[in-house]
């Protein structure tokens, strides 16, 4: 829960595009969905287990989210592996009158001897967030540092420890007071400009989680521009803003269907647009008496279950509780093919050889 001015998950994108806050403060609200309320039961349930000593065996967990929780836990003790960390879970924390009704909650504050610790966990597997210069760990330290339950972590300390906890890998970044300090300077500025008249808007990788993108005005004079744009006559030094701008419109895209199926599941008309039923998919009514059945039809098991030696990943995970490592040599990363990425993306380009090269390869028989 955070403010509907700026939070710990919006601070980027309020200091990079501060007329972003009125429209998200006018959008209708986003429903939930099943990946936020599982990385909300996972917070919930480090809270309870850190805090509250409850037993990880009752909490009612997925194997999938039981792996994760573990792993969370486990991470602490890598953070503090002599139990000498004072803290605090689930930390309101907010900037008082400096920036009024601004808050948010940090998932772990605490000090170890002359150290600041904050940590953030992190459950979804699809994006790897980094904690260097991360705005959201950077809104809760400098919270934290404002609120009076809290500032005891600050108190005394040389260095401030910024975690990001998302398995498979624990990241840290250490700062300085100093540029937390900065980073609030910077903030104030963003929130003071967001209730201007006329405050800038500005696109970029902040878009893609902004309530508000189905109704940017930025957003959707891209999409006129796309509209008008000749394909066969771009040239390659064009085809870069062309792939950024078809980024934030295919992010665009997904908000508006978004918003207009949950305006039509709330019975309002849209001209020409109706609700229909997806594409119905057969499942077994009762697994058990099915199976019984095709069994006295003259079916045998190896007709009626597939069985599949379960993923790396999945064995990984079983053999770390038995403190066992991953035979390597039974194991091989192994891409599908190739993407697109920006110059930024940490891995390595992929190096091209000629289609008759690869023609001649592909000719090849391994004996």
């Amino acid at each position: 829960m955070h403010s509907n001015i700026v939070g710990g998950s919006t601070a980027k994108r309020v200091l990079q595009c501060p007329g972003s806050v009125k429209l998200c403060q006018n959008a209708p609200p986003k429903p939930s969905s099943k990946y936020a309320d599982d990385g909300t039961k996972l917070h919930d349930a480090v809270h309870q287990v850190l805090s509250f000593d409850a037993n990880a065996d009752d909490l009612p967990l997925s194997v999938e989210g039981r792996a994760k929780l573990d792993f969370a836990i486990e991470a602490l003790g890598e953070i503090d592996p002599d139990n000498q960390l004072e803290f605090q879970t689930e930390c309101r924390v907010h900037f008082g009158d400096f920036l009024a009704n601004v808050f948010g909650s940090c998932d772990l504050l605490g000090r170890l001897r002359s150290t600041t610790i904050l940590v953030d966990w992190k459950f979804g597997d699809w994006v790897q967030v980094f904690p260097e210069e991360n705005d959201q760990l950077l809104f809760y330290a400098a919270a934290a540092m404002r609120t009076p339950e809290t500032k005891w972590a600050f108190e005394g300390t040389d260095e401030v420890k910024l975690y990001i906890v998302q398995p498979p890998s624990v990241r840290v970044w250490t700062t300085t007071k100093e540029r937390i300090q900065q980073f609030e300077r910077d903030l104030y500025d963003a929130v003071q400009l967001a209730f201007m008249p006329n405050a800038p808007l500005n696109a970029g990788d902040w878009c893609r989680w902004c309530a508000a993108k189905a109704m940017c005005p930025l957003l959707s004079g891209e999409v006129e521009r796309a509209l008008k744009t000749q394909l066969n006559n771009i040239t390659p030094e064009g085809y870069s803003n062309a792939l950024i701008m078809a980024d934030r419109l295919e992010d665009w895209i997904k908000a508006v269907r978004e918003m207009a199926q949950q305006a039509l599941e709330n019975n309002i008309t849209i001209p020409g647009f109706k609700l229909v039923p997806k594409r119905a998919i057969r499942q077994w009514v009762d697994e058990e008496g099915a199976l019984e059945a095709l069994r006295k039809m003259g079916l045998d098991d190896s007709e009626l279950i597939e069985t599949a030696l379960i993923s790396p990943a999945k064995a990984e995970k079983a053999l770390k509780k038995h403190k066992l490592a991953l035979p390597k040599d039974h194991v091989a990363a192994i891409s599908s093919g190739n993407t697109i990425a920006p110059e930024s993306d940490p891995r390595p380009s992929v190096v091209q050889v000629g289609s008759q090269l690869r023609a001649a390869f592909s000719k090849l028989e391994v004996k």
